[in-house]
Order: structure tokens, then C-alpha cells, then sequence
């Protein structure tokens, strides 16, 4: 590729919006177009949807996969898919799901790349029975950094693949992807709310059987406390058959209903705002205590309704704080957390709790036995970075750790505490890029790849644009 014509240089951040860095972008226009550069470090990007700085660098070139996203390959008999990087869940929904499959794992929005859901490792509201993605995938072909094409696969190079598979894109580039989806009957699924008047009760529900379904997640009143701390609707679902609930067929909805073209004032997301769309929500939707026929896109995706959602928030963004706590000390130490960010009184209007069943051998992989929270919470500023790094030690108090691809500011030390198999994976990513060619802001951040950056401040959330 002519280095003059394909990179161009950009300010670009994570779906947070914080941090911003200024970066050397490649926009490969096909599979066939993708390569590590000649120089310097190199990470791919796909959507952006990473909340934090995994998919910047301040210094090196960010290489764009979304123009590598065909489908290669997809067999309707076996369900067996082979899809390049850069295809999103929006795109393999609407060639599988008419065809009667769907994907064995799916984050919150549908606009996430396929390479980055490996990268990431990304989990769902099905964790508890069907693990994270990396536990669906048949195998994965890597650009390394000296060019050379590698396969690997839980029975192949495998401990490429562990490494690869929740290694937030430091290994190699991934270029292909075979994953096995799984059968439905119909498009819909079977839903069910119930009531949680407080945290105890919401762990209750996910942990009683009466309660599971194959995918579950709880929704948390962020601003209730005293005795209501915690209130929450838990959410339960299963992919309808044909017949039930009178679903029939497939349908795929993919169209935002409307967008935010602006960003908005920082006082649009404030306390009393966000305490009275709180109160709506739990009251309409701890009606639907009757099981009903849902919209996969409405019970999966439902933020993906309003494009750039993201700029609620304002120019100065949004962090999500996601962290998860082993079973043993789960609820005490989600209590813990939840304490310390009601008495701050900040306006989170998301807030989802989750249960994880075991995890798989990746050395860094975020989901174990447990429970998992995600916040997002408004960037006001340094006290907001202050808040986060009081929840960083409630966490590692109760021996849990930080999703990756959600951060955007946590310690060095604080990430070697809770990432006690860090020492494994560097010792595969020392044989497949001694030179560390593959890094970004966070692998330099946190001291995965050679170089540091600072954490970063507040003030560098002020000017934002996106890839």
C-alpha cells in the first residue's frame, strides 16, 4: 500500500468517548488489502464499540478492518460460519437468522466487528450455560507480525489461540474467523420479567432455577438506596419454537429509529433526570411478569434503537465500568460497590448485572464463576476517575477483576492483581512478536506491550472525533 494515499491522520477514541488520541489510520478496502505495516506498532480496529483506548494509539498506525467483512463461507446444514474480521453481528444476523441460526454468543449492541468480539472475548446474557465466544470458535487464522499466516484452534497451536481469544488484537491480526452458531425455531423470543425490590432479591432470581432461562440478566435501579439499594428487573429469555407464544418465522429489524445528530449538554444526563426514567422503567417493565413473545433486536439490542446513543453524554463522554467478583463474595462485594456509587449520587441510567459460569483457559479473559456489573457512568471530571479507583480496590478486596475492552483508566498494578495469568500470556507473545509490533494505548497503559503512556486525564476528553 502507497503510505502517502492510505493513511490518514485522525483524532479517535473508544465508544466511551474518553480517551482521545490522535492516530495513523488505515483503511484497508478488502480482506485481501490487509498487512502489518513496514514500521512502527500497528492495532486493528473494527466498530469502535470498545468503550476505552484498547482500539487507539497515539503512537503507531490503527488499521480499520471494517472494509474486510464478507462472509466466506456458511454451511445452513451445520450451521458452521467463515467470516472475515470485520463483518458486525449486524450483518451476520441478517444472513443467518432467516436461515434458521443464530449466534452462540452476542454482546449488548450489534454493532460490534466479529474480530472484535474475539479480541475482546466477548460474553452475553447466556454466560452462566454457554461461556464466552472464544468457546463456540473452530478456529481462528492469524496475520502475525512477521507476516506470516498462521491457523490455530483449540486442538491447533492452542496456546496461540488462548492468547489470541481475549488478547485485545496484541497477538496478530485475526483475518478469518470459523465459528459455530447455533438452531432456532423462529425469530422471537420468550420473555419474562420479575420484580426485584432489592439486591439480595436480584441475586436471588439469578440464582434460583426457577428463575434461570437460557439467557438472563438483571437491570439495576443505580439511584435506589436504604432498603430499595439494588432494586432491580430481571430479565429472562429463551429463543421461541415455532408455535409458542404464536411466534412464527424469521424476521430482522436492523434500522435505528432515530438518531442523536448533536452532543448533548452535560446536564442532560443528571441525577433527578435519570431518578425519574429509573422509576418509569422499573414499574413499566416489572409488569411484564406473563411470559411474552419479544423482538430478538428488542431483548438483545436495545440501546441500538437510537443511533449514537453515546452522545447523551456529551463531549466529555462516558466511561462503563464493568468488573466481575468471584461466587464466594459476589453479592457482598456488588453491595460494597453499589454503596459506594449511590452515595455519590451520580446519574447512571445503565446498569446491568449478570451471572458467569466458568471461564475458558484464555489468560485474559474477563469472565470466571461469578457475577458481573456494568456502570456506566458520566466523565464530570477527576472525581470521576477518583470513584473508579476506589471500586478498582473494593474489587480486588473481593479477588475480582476489570473487563478489558470496557476500561479505559485502570492502574499497571491494580491490572497485574487481577490478571494473575498475565505472566502466561506474555510468554506466547513473546514468541509470536518479540518486537511487540502489535500494541495500542491500553497494551502501553498497562504494560502488555513495550513503550507507557500516562492514565489518562480529564482535560484530553474535551476535543473527540471518530473513525
Amino acid at each position: 500500500m502507497d503510505p502517502v494515499t492510505a493513511y490518514s491522520r485522525q483524532l479517535i477514541s473508544g465508544w466511551g468517548r474518553f480517551p482521545v488520541a490522535e492516530s495513523l489510520l488505515s483503511r484497508p478496502a478488502c480482506s485481501q488489502e490487509l498487512a502489518v505495516p513496514d514500521q512502527g506498532p500497528v492495532i486493528c480496529r473494527g466498530e469502535g464499540r470498545s468503550y476505552g483506548d484498547a482500539a487507539i494509539s497515539s503512537d503507531g498506525v490503527v488499521v480499520i478492518t471494517s472494509g474486510a467483512h464478507e462472509v466466506c463461507r456458511f454451511d445452513a446444514d451445520s450451521g458452521v460460519l467463515v467470516a472475515e474480521p470485520g463483518l458486525t453481528f449486524a450483518e451476520m444476523l441478517r444472513t443467518v437468522v432467516p436461515l434458521g441460526w443464530f449466534p452462540p454468543v452476542t454482546p449488548g449492541t450489534k454493532h460490534v466487528s466479529l474480530g472484535g468480539a474475539v479480541a475482546a472475548d466477548i460474553h452475553g446474557k447466556n454466560h452462566h450455560h454457554d461461556g464466552s465466544i472464544g468457546s463456540h470458535i473452530i478456529e481462528l487464522e492469524l496475520l502475525l507480525a512477521d507476516g506470516r499466516r498462521v491457523t490455530c484452534s483449540p486442538l491447533a497451536n492452542a496456546d496461540l489461540f488462548w492468547v489470541t481469544v481475549g488478547g485485545m488484537g496484541l497477538t496478530g491480526m485475526i483475518v478469518k474467523i470459523t465459528l459455530q452458531l447455533i438452531p432456532i425455531a423462529t425469530s422471537s423470543i420468550a420473555a419474562q420479567h420479575v420484580k426485584a425490590p432489592d439486591l439480595e432479591a436480584a441475586f436471588r432470581c439469578l440464582e434460583d432455577r426457577e428463575y434461570d432461562d437460557q439467557y438472563t440478566v438483571a437491570w439495576i435501579d443505580c439511584l435506589s438506596r436504604g432498603r430499595s439499594l439494588g432494586r432491580s428487573v430481571v430479565m429472562r429469555g429463551h429463543h421461541a419454537q415455532r408455535g409458542e407464544l404464536k411466534a412464527e418465522g424469521f424476521t430482522v429489524n436492523s434500522d435505528a429509529w432515530f438518531d442523536i445528530p448533536i452532543d448533548c449538554p452535560s446536564f442532560v444526563v443528571n441525577p433527578l433526570g435519570v431518578a425519574v426514567f429509573n422509576q418509569l422503567y422499573y414499574s413499566i417493565q416489572g409488569r411484564k411478569t406473563r411470559q411474552f413473545a419479544a423482538d430478538f433486536d428488542q431483548f438483545f439490542y436495545p440501546l441500538d434503537v437510537v443511533g449514537n446513543w453515546n452522545r447523551l453524554y456529551g463531549k466529555r463522554g462516558f466511561l462503563q465500568y464493568q468488573f466481575m467478583v468471584p461466587e464466594a463474595g459476589a453479592f457482598a462485594g456488588t453491595r460494597r460497590v453499589l454503596e459506594r456509587v449511590v452515595s455519590r449520587r451520580r446519574a447512571i441510567f445503565l446498569a446491568v448485572l449478570k451471572r458467569f459460569g466458568p471461564g475458558n483457559p484464555a489468560p485474559l479473559s474477563f469472565p470466571a464463576s461469578g457475577y458481573t456489573l456494568a456502570l456506566d457512568l458520566p466523565m464530570t471530571g477527576p472525581d470521576t476517575l477518583r470513584l473508579l479507583d476506589e471500586l478498582d480496590e473494593i474489587v480486588l478486596e473481593y479477588g475480582g477483576r476489570v473487563y478489558l475492552a470496557k476500561d479505559a483508566r485502570l492502574s499497571p498494578d491494580r491490572f497485574r492483581r487481577m490478571y494473575p495469568r498475565l505472566g502466561e500470556w506474555r510468554r506466547v507473545k513473546q514468541v509470536v512478536d518479540p518486537h511487540e509490533r502489535f500494541s495500542s494505548d491500553l497494551s502501553r497503559r498497562l504494560g502488555l506491550s513495550g513503550g507507557t503512556i500516562a492514565i489518562p486525564h480529564v482535560e484530553e476528553a474535551e476535543h473527540i472525533a471518530h473513525a
